[in-house]
């Protein structure tokens, strides 16, 4: 007779492990569907471009806190050494009262009108009171004179002491855009990273093909600067299409958007400053309507400078990982206003 056996039941811990490791892939293949795909190589260079506009802003930015902190610097370094040559004044002034002070002393420290007045020679007696009114005059006013010398110094320690507030406040700005400035930079260099050296070599020889292209192909029309100094500012500067952007770089081999400007305008014996944010005082403002070849352009909220060029385009250093080149105004980005030197 057949027997007939249940089929044995898996245990009750293997249903557990089959039903959690089933769970896992079931999970495992759902992320994998919804995981972001490999960014292609063009999105990747759009990316960089982006991080490296933003670091090109936040350099500017470094750059004026930096030059604000010279200035200071050498704002209190001046009120310092004014604070110490009146000190110096005070103290010989108030040596000049202890020698005077001393001298009656040694005299029996008694009224000197009425030592003059039992003077064994009273023969003298005039000459010496009209001495002593001198004296007294004399010692009045050197201490007028310390009075006001101490009421000056304590303003000037008290500006100096502003200043070093200041200071101490800008150098606290500078270590966090210095610190926005490098997280750009590093998270660009990242993602540049994910390329082959083939794909960086491709995008190098793009960029600086573009800046000489842009050059080729521009088409200025025939404005006429608004004054000698732009225009030699203006030649100046295209002979440099094709230098790389540099943060920092104020030439002649490699720039940023402002060390470009202020190099071009010293070609043309103008000294303007250093950076988008003082540069915009550098000269008269005006419409985008008025704008002449050699002009100061600014943009993004006077983060980014360039030189007008003619026909709505610039010649500029954009940001980080390009070159000098031209450019249709119409791509850099918000136009603030143009500034006219001289």
């Amino acid at each position: 007779m057949a027997s007939h056996r249940r089929p044995k039941q898996p245990s009750r811990a293997r249903v557990t492990v089959l039903t959690a490791t089933a769970a896992a892939a079931v999970a495992l293949s759902s992320q994998a569907a919804q995981a972001d795909p490999k960014p292609s190589k063009s999105e990747v260079k759009a990316k960089v471009d982006k991080l490296n506009h933003e670091a090109g802003v936040a350099n500017e930015q470094y750059n004026g806190a930096k030059e604000k902190q010279k200035k200071l610097e050498k704002e209190v370094g001046a009120l310092q050494d004014k604070v110490a040559r009146g000190q110096q004044e005070i103290n010989n002034l108030r040596n000049g009262l202890g020698s005077l002070a001393a001298a009656q002393y040694r005299s029996g420290g008694i009224d000197p009108s009425v030592q003059l007045f039992l003077s064994s020679n009273p023969d003298t007696y005039l000459d010496e009171a009209s001495a002593l009114d001198q004296l007294t005059a004399k010692q009045t006013e050197t201490l007028q004179k310390i009075q006001e010398k101490q009421r000056s110094l304590a303003q000037k320690r008290k500006e100096a002491q502003d200043k070093l507030g200041d200071l101490a406040d800008i150098r606290e700005t500078l270590g966090a855009k210095k610190k926005k400035l490098q997280d750009k930079l590093s998270e660009a260099q990242h993602l540049y990273n994910t390329l082959t050296a083939a794909e960086k070599a491709k995008f190098r020889e793009q960029e600086q093909r573009a800046s000489r292209d842009a050059g080729d192909r521009v088409e200025l029309g025939k404005e006429v600067p608004a004054s000698s100094w732009g225009a030699a500012a203006l030649s100046a500067a295209s002979s440099k299409v094709g230098k790389p952007y540099v943060r920092g770089g104020t030439g002649p081999d490699a720039f940023d958007c402002s060390g470009l400007t202020q190099w071009a305008y010293a070609q043309a014996n103008v000294q303007i400053s250093r950076v988008t944010y003082t540069q915009i005082n550098d000269g008269v403002h005006i419409g985008r309507s008025a704008l002449k070849p050699g002009d100061l352009v600014f943009f993004n909220n006077t983060s980014h400078v360039a030189l007008y060029a003619g026909n709505n385009t610039v010649l500029h250093a954009p940001y980080p990982g390009t070159f000098v080149r031209y450019e249709s105004m119409n791509t850099i980005g918000s136009f603030q206003f143009g500034v006219r030197v001289g």
